[in-house]
């Protein structure tokens, strides 16, 4: 280090030039650009759309009896609170309710207000350091720490020397090591950002789901209690039938039989109306013995008739979870030039000022006064390898990085495909368990007038009532199936969030990306 006081007053003309030619060079060099890759965003997807040539594209399109029909708008973005375009008021206010109650959004918000201090202190070390040092220490010396005899001269036993004074420091981060480093913290707080989108994201689309569950499970209770009202009507039949003495008492055994069967169904299906309930609970906020959601009915949801896909090229910048492995790649970019400015020299200016005095005199008398300005430099020769194989690590971190997006938006567009294919297969299995039910009902009816005219026996009647029995409960698991994938859909466009990130919407982001 070279230094410069006003105590050392023997320093020669030579060492003044050296410490001005430092100092003079550091400066001249602080605006350099900062070592390592600058950041590109990955290149937008050049595919233009999900699907394989020959898949279809539009739910319903291949089954026009498949009620309601739906159909896929491509280029259209969703909307923010995409959960509106069920039109139902009571699963409006719940999504609001569970983003208001949530631990796990508050978690998330916490995380990104950290990650946020954590750029302001990296910041922060950019900027000159100012201190102001105090220090008070009683000392005893002797004369033959200054090559004196005792005999000749007597100190005094011992004296207290106060020094007082401010002091500043600046490192001139002349390869960018710090800014790479305020660089990537901002991308670690993106990636914050991203995750709480994403809990925003799963939270709203966890409650819809769990709120349409509720709908279905109640929906098969309804019919499963429509089907038990069916059996008892056939084992009252059976039995008037027996006591005519037209049938045998295994007929009413049968048909006992097969209304116990049907029976065991409702607790399945209660169990998951319960588990539906419960999880509504958690996911606002309280505990289920607290507070019970509303009674959801599937035919009061109504199904999105127009389904907004976005393109490819957009979906990148709308998904949170490719927004988060972008941030990842930057993090790792930034960390690249962290390491390579480690390779290189580091200059630190630094200035101070101090009053000093012995035993309780004043700090600040013209004799007490000192001052030093200082030139630092650090230049590393050997370290065994260590900051070499550093930025090794980095280069490698940074490829796993790419690696890790690149397949991020690989599985979104699969998503994408399966959920599109799946509301296609949806739409063909709602009209076949529409036609399902229609027929089985006509045939456990007719089965029933046959019995009853003596031209059927009891298994003809309760299997046409199984028939039945399967598809009204298969319709209302369609209908909820469909419910529960268009769903599926809205959320793998993104959920909307990013329109509520520029618009101030509902959800609970700080902003939008820098």
């Amino acid at each position: 280090m070279i230094a410069c006081t006003s105590r050392c007053a023997r320093w020669g003309a030579s060492r003044w030039r050296v410490a001005l030619a430092t100092v003079s060079l550091a400066a001249a060099t602080a605006g350099c650009a900062a070592v390592g890759p600058n950041f590109k965003p990955p290149a937008a997807p050049t595919t233009h759309g999900y699907l394989a040539p020959g898949e279809r594209t539009a739910p319903g399109s291949a089954d026009a009896q498949a009620p309601p029909p739906q159909a896929i708008v491509l280029g259209e973005t969703v909307e923010a609170e995409w959960w509106t375009l069920f039109r139902s008021p009571e699963l409006d206010g719940l999504v609001k309710q569970a983003i208001a109650g949530s631990p796990t959004l508050e978690g998330a918000k916490a995380r990104l207000a950290q990650s946020q201090q954590l750029v302001r202190a990296a910041s922060g070390a950019l900027q000159p350091q100012v201190g102001f040092n105090v220090a008070d220490t009683e000392q005893k010396d002797t004369a033959a720490e200054f090559g004196l005899s005792p005999q000749v001269v007597q100190l005094p036993s011992s004296f207290n020397f106060l020094q007082i004074g401010p002091s500043v420091s600046y490192d001139l981060d002349l390869f960018g090591g710090g800014r790479r480093r305020v660089e990537e913290q901002s991308a670690l707080a993106d990636f914050q950002r991203d995750q709480l989108d994403a809990a925003y994201m799963v939270l709203t689309a966890d409650t819809v789901t769990e709120a349409i569950q509720v709908a279905s499970a109640r929906a098969q209770l309804a019919a499963l209690g429509d089907i038990l009202d069916l059996d008892r009507q056939n084992l009252e039949l059976v039995r008037k039938e027996r006591e005519a003495g037209s049938v045998p008492d295994s007929d009413v055994v049968t048909a006992e039989s097969q209304l116990a069967a049907d029976e065991t169904l409702r607790p399945g299906l209660e169990q998951q109306l319960s588990v539906a309930k419960h999880a509504l609970a958690v996911l606002t906020g309280r505990p289920p013995g607290d507070w019970s959601p509303p009674d959801f009915d599937l035919a009061a949801l109504t199904l999105p008739g127009r389904l907004p896909v976005s393109l490819p090229s957009s979906l990148v910048h709308q998904r949170p979870d490719i927004m988060a492995a972008e941030s990842m790649l930057h993090a790792a970019s930034a960390q690249i030039g962290v390491a390579t400015a480690q390779l290189y020299p580091d200059v630190t200016l630094s200035a101070g000022a101090s009053g000093s005095s012995l035993n309780g005199g004043s700090p600040f008398t013209p004799g007490g006064l000192a001052w030093n300005v200082a030139a630092g430099l650090t230049q590393p020769i050997f370290d065994g390898g260590m900051r070499q194989a550093q930025r090794r690590a980095a280069l490698d971190a940074f490829r796993a990085a790419a690696a890790d997006n690149q397949q991020t938006v690989l599985a979104s567009f699969g998503q994408v495909a399966d959920v599109l294919q799946a509301l296609n297969h949806d739409a063909d299995l709602l009209g076949a368990q529409q036609r399902a039910q229609s027929l089985a009902s006509d045939s456990a009816r007719l089965q029933r007038i046959n019995y009853t005219a003596g031209g059927a026996g009891i298994l003809n009647l309760l299997d046409a009532q199984r028939q039945y029995q399967q598809a009204r409960l298969g319709y209302v698991r369609a209908q909820a199936q469909r419910y529960q994938d268009t769903v599926q859909l809205l959320v793998a466009m993104g959920g909307g969030w990013w329109d509520a990130n520029l618009t101030g919407a509902s959800p609970p982001s700080t902003g939008v990306r820098q």
